[in-house]
Order: structure tokens, then C-alpha cells, then sequence
């Protein structure tokens, strides 16, 4: 475990993932300071940690906050992250993927802070050729978001290499799910999520879900994705920054839980766990979705010790579920 001395850097501490990593931070005795534009995150998210506003891409702003915490380590949750967006609006995602994140980094040279978190995504790798996906796997992303990731992904050997930077990458499949206790989850506007989509029908916001395509070439006919608990990617990250702090190499994982599941199995488990009828609509299927995304996670189990808390599709699927009773009072 890092020392209680540590300090780390969230950036994106308000969002979704990264208000869970603030958490899971604090109650591991770390410092922690969230970084945050709030384009997309909520302050109260992130609890009682030290608060900044601004943007990671403001050299200024970013370097002044490095000097003056001088963390141990960035994390960085900060990206745009909706693929169908991407493909309407590359530039937004460039500028806050790539060239923010560049900047960030170079506030990190310059302040002499060497180790990084960053989340990536399943989506550099492009259209599956074999699944699962291992980190070996081909990467040739087939939208601008995976494209800007990819971009990181890339800079981050150079930057290793020229500047004694260590980093530790980590590709998402589908995070899902919320803090067991109820008092955090997604809060996506909108939101595209497949199972708070799904709990938003069973909670009334919703008239029913759309399932995009059912003539799939998978066992029901519909996508099948590879979900995995947000408490359990946070301690993925937990053990990463161990990793680090113990002078590892940097290093690139996948993150899933080598699970598939169909989204007719995630209506069907959310009926279960809702008490719900939740309608369906058929809507044609989405343009560029493959019809199977599962990951091989077995590296990040074998090299950082990471094994999934809450990988059963119920667990993930009940606490999102407490979450968003919670959130519309009741």
C-alpha cells in the first residue's frame, strides 16, 4: 500500500469512474485532488477531497496545481467518451482527448511528476479478430474516440522513453454498476449506457429500451458486451499505483471480466431484479457495433494481482439499481 504521504491527482475526480477512484483513494489514507472542468462531472461527487476547477489542457492552471501538490501520481478520467459522438464531432474529441492530455503530460515533465494512470478503452483495438480480446490483439480503431485514445496510448511509450515517465494503461470493456452502499453511479446526460438505460425504464423515466439489432450473429441475436463492476476497475487502478510506487514497469491492461452477456440477458436480469416488465423496442442495429466484445483481462489478474469483487451480472446490475432508486427518491 502506498504511504499515507502519497498524493495523487484525479483528473475527472467528478465523473463517474473517477468519483468512485476519489473515493476508493480517501479510504485508503491518500491524499487526494480532484481536477475537474465540469462539463460533464458533478462536485459533489467528489465527497470532501481538495477541489480544483479547471481544465487539464490549461498549461498554466495544470502546472500551478502539480507545484503545488507535487502528487506522487496522475490518474486521468478526464476524456470524452461517446463513440457515436465521435464520429459527429471529431474535433471535440482531439482537443479534449489527445491535445488536452498532451498538455497534461507536459505539465507532468515539467513538474517533474513520473507516474501516470490513464484510462483507455477496448475501443483502439477496432473491430474484434478474435475473442477474447488480448492486449496483443491488433489496434485499429474504427472511430475518433478510439482513435484519440489510441493517440495516448502511443505518446505515452515516446514520453516514457524521452522522460523517465512511468505509466500504466488501462483498456475498459463496459463499465457498469455503482458503489455498493448506494451513494454514488452514473449520472451520464444523456445517458447511452445500456443497464442505467434499461433501470431508467423500470424506475418510470423510460418507456421502454431500444435493442439495436436482434439478428446478431450470437446465440440470442443481440450484442453481447463484457461488463464490468466500477469498484472493481478502481481497484485495478489501486494496484496499479502499487505497482508504480514499487518502481514497475510501465505497462498496458485490459479490463473486463471475461464474461459476455447478451443485452437480452441484462433486460432479463434487470426484470429479475426490478420486479419490472421493462418493455423492449427492435431499432435497427448501429452501424460499426460487433456483435461480440468480451475481453482477456488474464494479464492484469497475473501481473497486478486484480480479481474482479463483483463480476456476477446480477451484483452489478442490483447495486446500479439501488443507485437509481436512490436518485429518483425512493
Amino acid at each position: 500500500m502506498a504511504s499515507n504521504q502519497t498524493t495523487v491527482v484525479v483528473a475527472g475526480g467528478a465523473g463517474y469512474i473517477g468519483s468512485h477512484m476519489v473515493r476508493m483513494l480517501q479510504e485508503n489514507g491518500l491524499r487526494t485532488v480532484v481536477v475537474d472542468n465540469l462539463a460533464t462531472g458533478h462536485a459533489e461527487a467528489a465527497g470532501d477531497a481538495i477541489f480544483r476547477t479547471g481544465d487539464i489542457g490549461d498549461a498554466a492552471f495544470i502546472t500551478a496545481l502539480l507545484r503545488e501538490f507535487q502528487p506522487r501520481c496522475v490518474m486521468h478520467f478526464a476524456a470524452a467518451s461517446l463513440v457515436g459522438e465521435s464520429i459527429v464531432a471529431p474535433a471535440k474529441y482531439w482537443r479534449n482527448n489527445t491535445v488536452q492530455t498532451l498538455a497534461l503530460l507536459d505539465a507532468m515533465v515539467e513538474c517533474g511528476v513520473k507516474q501516470f494512470i490513464f484510462s483507455s478503452t477496448a475501443a483502439v483495438y477496432g473491430d474484434p479478430l478474435e475473442v477474447p480480446m488480448g492486449e496483443s490483439h491488433r489496434r485499429l480503431p474504427i472511430n475518433p474516440y478510439g482513435k484519440s485514445k489510441l493517440a495516448v496510448e502511443n505518446a505515452l511509450e515516446d514520453y516514457a522513453r524521452a522522460y523517465a515517465l512511468r505509466y500504466v494503461t488501462f483498456r475498459y470493456f463496459n463499465a457498469a454498476g455503482a458503489h455498493p452502499d448506494g451513494t454514488l453511479g452514473e449520472r451520464h446526460e444523456p445517458e447511452t449506457h445500456l443497464i442505467p438505460l434499461v433501470l431508467q425504464v423500470a424506475s418510470g423515466q423510460r418507456g421502454f429500451i431500444s435493442r439495436f439489432g436482434s439478428q446478431h450473429d450470437t446465440p440470442d441475436g443481440s450484442c453481447i458486451r463484457d461488463y464490468v463492476h466500477v469498484q472493481d476497475l478502481c481497484e485495478a487502478h489501486l494496484l496499479a499505483l502499487q505497482r508504480l510506487d514499487a518502481g514497475g514497469d510501465s505497462a498496458s491492461y485490459n479490463l473486463g471480466n471475461g464474461l459476455g452477456h447478451s443485452v437480452n440477458q441484462v433486460i432479463e436480469a434487470a426484470r429479475q431484479i426490478t420486479g419490472h416488465p421493462i418493455p423492449v423496442r427492435d431499432d435497427p442495429a448501429r452501424e460499426g457495433d460487433p456483435p461480440v466484445l468480451v475481453a482477456d483481462a488474464a494479464k492484469a489478474k497475473l501481473e497486478l494481482g486484480w480479481t474482479p469483487r463483483y463480476a456476477a451480472l446480477e451484483t452489478i446490475i442490483a447495486h446500479a439499481w439501488q443507485w437509481e432508486q436512490r436518485r429518483r427518491g425512493r
